[in-house]
C-alpha cells in the first residue's frame, strides 16, 4: 500500500470512531487492531501489536505521570490551593484589576504545583469567581483570567502533557520540563500586563473597593506560612531536575512526597485526602495510559506503513524554508484544537511532527514547546475548548458559554503571540534548559 493511501487510512478510521462518540482510547485501539491486520502480516499482526502495547506502556519515560497526577489530586483534595489564593488576597493591596490579577498570579503559582488546566480552574472557578461577581467586575476580566490559568497550569512544570508529549514524540523530558518555564512566565506576565491595559483604558472593568490595609511585617507573615512552604513542592519537583540531583522521575515522586509534606504542614492531611487523592489517580492514569498505549502502537503503524517517513521525505521535498514548515504544522494543529480533545490532539501529532522536525535539523525541545502551547491553546478554542465548558459549569446560570469563550478569547490571542516570540527567538525555550547540571 502507497504511503499515502496508508495515512489516510489510519487517519481516516481515527477520526471516523472518534466521530461516533467512541472514547479516544478504544478509538486508537480499534484502529491500530485494522491496522496491524493490514500493515502486520495480517492475524499474526495481532500478536505483534499486543507486544507492541505491552512495551508501550512499559516505557521507562512514563513512570512521571502518575505521580505528577497524584500531586494534583492531593493539592486539590487538601485544598490548599483556596489557602493560597486567601494569601495572595491579602497580599495583592489595591492593584488595578487586583482580583484578576490574583487569578493569573494564583494560577502560575497552582500551576507549578498541580499541572493539571482543569483542577487549577475549578479551584479558581469556586474561590474567586463569587466575589469578582460580587465586586462588580465584568466578564471579559472575570471569566478570561481564570480560564487562561488553564494554559499556566500546562507551560509551567510539572505540567502532565509535557510528559505525555515528552513520552511520545522522543524529547527529552528533563529539557522539556526546564524549557517551558521561561515561556510559561512570559505568558503570565503578558496576561497580567493585559489586565492592567485594560483596567487603565476602562476602570469599570474592575471597579476598585476597599481593601484591609496590612503592613509590610503582615505581608511577610502571610508570604512565610502560606507561600514559601509551596517552595518545598516546587523545588521537590523541578529544582531537583534542574540541579541535576535526580531524573524526571525521581523528583516526581519527591514532588507528591512534598505535596503530603505541605498537607501535613497545614493540618490537611487526612486519610479521606489520602484515599480520595490516591483513587483520583489511579483512575486518571489508567485511562491517560490506555490512550498513551494506543498512540505510540498507532505510530508505530504508520511507520511500518512508510507514511512517516513518505512525509519527511515531501517536506524535504518542498520548495520552501523548513521554517515555513514549522508555521504550517502549528496552524494544521491551532485547527485541530477546534475540534478535538488536547490529549487525542497530543497522541497524534506528536509522534510525527515532532521526529520530523528533527529531521529537519530543528531543536526537538525548541518545538516541543511551541507545540505544547498551540496544543494548550485548544482548550479555549471555539467550539469545543474543554477548559471553557469546565468554567462554564461552575458559573451562575446567567453566564453562557458564549460569554466564557468571548472572554476568553484576548487571552488566546496573547498565546498566539507568545508562540511567534518563541518561534522568533528560541532561546525563550533553550536558555534555561542550557544551564541544566547533566
Amino acid at each position: 500500500m502507497d504511503w499515502p493511501l496508508a495515512l489516510l487510512v489510519m487517519f481516516g478510521l481515527l477520526v471516523i470512531f472518534m466521530f461516533t462518540g467512541m472514547p479516544v482510547a478504544f478509538a486508537f485501539m480499534a484502529t491500530c487492531t485494522i491496522g496491524a491486520l493490514l500493515f502486520w502480516e495480517g492475524l499474526n499482526g495481532l500478536e505483534q501489536l499486543a507486544i507492541s502495547f505491552y512495551s508501550a506502556v512499559t516505557n521507562f519515560s512514563l513512570l512521571p505521570i502518575p505521580m505528577f497526577i497524584l500531586m494534583g489530586n492531593i493539592i486539590f483534595e487538601a485544598g490548599i490551593g483556596n489557602l493560597i489564593v486567601n494569601a495572595f488576597n491579602k497580599v495583592f493591596g489595591k492593584l488595578p484589576g487586583r482580583l484578576s490579577l490574583l487569578a493569573i498570579g494564583t494560577g502560575t503559582l497552582l500551576g507549578a504545583m498541580i499541572g493539571i488546566s482543569g483542577a487549577s480552574i475549578a479551584i479558581l472557578g469556586k474561590s474567586l469567581l463569587p466575589e469578582m461577581m460580587k465586586r462588580g467586575y465584568k466578564k471579559p476580566l472575570t471569566l478570561g483570567p481564570i480560564v487562561a490559568t488553564g494554559t499556566l497550569a500546562i507551560m509551567i512544570p510539572p505540567s502532565t502533557l509535557a510528559v505525555v508529549l515528552g513520552a511520545v514524540g522522543n524529547i527529552p523530558l528533563g529539557k522539556f520540563l526546564i524549557a517551558i518555564i521561561v515561556p510559561g512566565l512570559i505568558l503570565a506576565v503578558m496576561f497580567g500586563g493585559y489586565i492592567l491595559l485594560r483596567c487603565k483604558l476602562d476602570p469599570s472593568l474592575a471597579p476598585s473597593y476597599e481593601v484591609e490595609q496590612l503592613s509590610i511585617i503582615q505581608k511577610i507573615k502571610i508570604i512565610v506560612l502560606y507561600v514559601l512552604p509551596t517552595g518545598i513542592i516546587i523545588f521537590g519537583a523541578i529544582g531537583v531536575i534542574f540541579l541535576g540531583i535526580a531524573t524526571p522521575s525521581e523528583a516526581a515522586a519527591l514532588g507528591a512526597l512534598a505535596c503530603y509534606i505541605v498537607a501535613a504542614l497545614y493540618k490537611r492531611l487526612s486519610w479521606e485526602v489520602i484515599v480520595k487523592s490516591a483513587v483520583s489517580t489511579l483512575h486518571i492514569t489508567v485511562m491517560v495510559f490506555i490512550i498513551i498505549v494506543g498512540a505510540i502502537s498507532f505510530s508505530r503503524l504508520l511507520a511500518s506503513s512508510g507514511a512517516i517517513r513518505g512525509l519527511l521525505d515531501l517536506s524535504l521535498s518542498l520548495n520552501v524554508s523548513p521554517l515555513v514548515i514549522v508555521i504550517l504544522s502549528q496552524i494544521a494543529v491551532m485547527i485541530m484544537g477546534c475540534f478535538m480533545d488536547v490529549g487525542s490532539i497530543v497522541m497524534i501529532v506528536g509522534p510525527v511532527l515532532v521526529p520530523m522536525m528533527k529531521s529537519l535539523g530543528f531543536d526537538v525541545v525548541w518545538y516541543g514547546t511551541i507545540l505544547l502551547l498551540n496544543i494548550q491553546l485548544g482548550l479555549i478554542t471555539p467550539p469545543f475548548g474543554l477548559d471553557v465548558y469546565t468554567l462554564k459549569a461552575l458559573a451562575p446560570p446567567d453566564i453562557t458559554t458564549e460569554d466564557v469563550f468571548k472572554s476568553s478569547m484576548p487571552f488566546f490571542f496573547i498565546g498566539v503571540g507568545v508562540m511567534a516570540l518563541i518561534l522568533l527567538f528560541p532561546e525563550i525555550a533553550t536558555w534555561l534548559p542550557s544551564f541544566m547540571k547533566q
